[in-house]
């Protein structure tokens, strides 16, 4: 008996053994029929590197060993050994044997319609101000909620895609909202009905989406494949997919796109070509001109219609990182290697070099005039500062010491400070306010301390400012603008961002667009 005993316990290891020894067989068993082929995902998330470099090993592995709460996503602590939980986590962070691949035709083959658009009602069947939602997004469980600005409570929760990216962007009226999530699902949702509208999967690995002012495009900019997908703000139909490519070839994943309203035009930054696109969607655009030029007024060169074409700005280095100036004219943008520029958008060239080092994250920067002048200020990554800069002369104004590296700054036209938080350091739960007058830090709040507290938001007056608590568990604080006194607390999953509706589509100057 105890040989027989024996033998099945090496036998049981021995299998352990080739599983851990082959994750790819491990994957195949536990997690194709959910995921996909090839990873490139099904029912569930792609579970490609692109797909999860926000995710620290520590996450995958507790997401393998304990699922997720609220999904089909299983535990398999007790149905596979560690050693095999190891490997398969490390095998879902190197890419596939055969490279993923995503066509105009699977784009269209993955469209779902859940509402017809033309038979939505005119009204909202709620009684919060339209203009005064604030959407939420929780990656804690993979949850969307809406809540009501005035009363800032919710009025609905419903699931997202997987790990939403690039913060939602807005129709111009503020009645849809539309999503991208990281393995390349875009949504449309109507927030006059709570419903979702339509879904498309416009590639595996998407950096974000932008609406165009006059709301009938919406354009997503993907890393896997490197292509533009236009859609139909209408129901998400797929209209055009650019092929991101400089002249001699070379192909680029998207860095950003952007709606540049007063220009009725798309900016798109490229991460891996220094180009910055320019695509109208002014039906009257001027034509386009990809090649060399001998007379523009005589028309002698090559040329392509302007509508819904890239016009392209050469750079001397690629910008990863932006700030357009309040009429659009200019592009403020970052290098990794702690460069910035100025970049003309009307004539396509650099116009200025700007004092900013270290790794400003100019998107999100703000945007105020005091005294006369036009400033924008931006934290910074790698140092606990914000720079200001004086939007006329392209100077520094001044550095404006903080708690610790920073990402996100918010402010309100009605309000005459600015919130920074610290998150990239130690003082991760505490968030500095500077006073816009005297560009000074006026007042330090720590609401919940050893919490990481991050990404202020304004209601459509600039009364109370919304702080997210990024935990799991974690909350959503509602603070008084003008004492910094706590008002409210709503429990949320990491709720990593939310975001008003009046702000946005009016494009208010404290907040990114």
């Amino acid at each position: 008996m105890k040989a027989l005993l024996s033998l099945a316990l090496l036998a049981t290891l021995g299998s352990l053994q080739l599983a851990s020894a082959n994750p790819a067989a491990l994957y195949q068993q536990h997690c194709q029929s959910c995921h996909g082929d090839n990873r490139m995902g099904a029912m569930a998330p792609a579970l490609l590197p692109q797909s999860l470099e926000r995710l620290k090993p520590a996450e995958i592995l507790d997401t393998i060993r304990h699922g997720r709460s609220a999904t089909q996503m299983p535990a398999f602590a007790e149905r596979l050994a560690d050693a095999d939980i190891q490997a398969l986590a490390g095998y879902l962070k190197t890419a596939p044997e055969q490279p993923a691949r995503w066509s105009e035709a699977d784009t269209a083959a993955s469209r779902v319609v859940y509402a017809d658009p033309a038979r939505l009602p005119a009204k909202p069947v709620h009684r919060a101000d339209p203009q005064n939602l604030f959407v939420v997004v929780e990656a804690g469980d993979h949850h969307v909620s809406v809540l009501d600005g005035d009363t800032l409570s919710p009025i609905a929760r419903f699931q997202s895609r997987f790990a939403l990216h690039g913060g939602p962007k807005f129709s111009p009226d503020g009645r849809f909202v539309y999503f991208a999530s990281r393995d390349g699902w875009v949504t449309q949702y109507d927030l006059y009905t709570l419903q979702n509208v339509a879904e498309i999967r416009v590639g595996l690995n998407t950096r974000n989406v932008a609406v165009s002012s006059d709301g009938r495009w919406v354009l997503a900019g993907n890393t896997l494949p490197e292509t533009l997908v236009l859609l139909d703000a209408n129901g998400l139909k797929p209209v055009k997919t650019l092929a991101v490519q400089d002249a001699a070839g070379k192909t680029s994943r998207v860095s950003a796109v952007y709606d540049a309203a007063p220009r009725h035009s798309f900016i798109v930054a490229l991460k891996d070509v220094p180009e910055l696109w320019e695509i109208s969607y002014d039906p009257k655009a001027a034509r386009v001109y990809p090649g060399h030029v001998h007379d523009y007024k005589m028309g002698e060169a090559l040329s392509v219609d302007g509508f819904l074409n890239p016009r392209v700005t050469p750079l001397d280095l690629v910008l990863d990182d932006f700030f357009f100036d309040p009429a659009y004219r200019h592009v403020i943008g970052a290098s990794r290697e702690g460069r910035a520029q100025v970049i003309n958008l009307d004539i396509r060239r650099k116009v200025a070099e700007l004092p900013l080092d270290g790794m400003p994250h100019l998107g999100s920067g703000i945007a105020f005039e005091e005294g006369g002048h036009r400033y924008m200020a931006t934290p910074n990554l790698s140092s606990g500062r914000v720079t200001v800069i004086d939007l006329d002369s392209w100077q520094r104004v001044k550095d404006i010491p903080t708690l610790g590296p920073g990402f996100f700054l918010r402010s309100h036209e009605n309000t005459p400070y600015a919130w920074v938080d610290a998150m990239m350091g130690a003082k991760k739960d505490t968030l500095a306010i500077i006073d816009k007058r005297t560009l000074e830090v006026v007042k330090t709040v720590t609401p919940r301390p050893g919490k990481t507290t991050a990404h202020v938001e304004f209601t459509r007056d600039g009364r109370y400012a919304l702080v997210s608590v990024m935990e799991n568990p974690g909350e959503l604080l509602v603070l008084d603008a003008a004492t910094f006194r706590e008002v409210k607390s709503l429990p949320m999953a990491k709720p990593i961002g939310k975001y008003n509706v009046f702000n946005k589509v009016t494009r208010s100057e404290g907040t990114s667009h």
